[in-house]
């Protein structure tokens, strides 16, 4: 199985930016995506974003469209999670995940999820 770990979380003003990256061990057969998602205090967890490498479908969460990037460095097994404009619902665990799932955004539910990293702080303050 895939071991994830991640990085780069922290606080910052809203307004701002933070990249967040998670290193996978390998990529197996059994899995088709790499992806991120959060848990806010006292809410389900989510998926924020997740692409699939052979294919390049990427899909985003519509609360962060426009402002989230996903990205990966094959060479280094590393996924990327760029986030601007941040805002304070924006709070939250962020974890890097990896799994299998079919094409159109089923790479966002946790239920296709195989592996989990144990997550990166991001706080957004006001």
């Amino acid at each position: 199985q895939v071991q994830l770990v991640e990085s780069g979380g922290g606080s910052v003003q809203a307004g701002g930016s933070l990249r967040l990256s998670c290193a996978a061990s390998a990529y197996t057969k059994d899995d088709n995506y790499m992806g991120w998602f959060r848990q806010a205090p006292g809410k389900e967890r989510e998926g924020v974003a997740c692409f699939h490498p052979v294919t390049d479908y990427i899909y985003y969460a519509d609360s962060v469209k426009g402002r989230f990037t996903i990205s990966q460095d094959s060479a280094r097994n590393t996924v990327y999670l760029q986030m601007n404009s941040l805002k304070t619902e924006d709070t939250a665990m962020y974890y890097c995940a990896a799994g299998r799932a079919g094409l159109g955004g089923a790479c966002l539910r946790q239920t296709t999820v195989r592996a989990w990293g144990h997550g990166t702080q991001v706080t957004v303050s006001s």
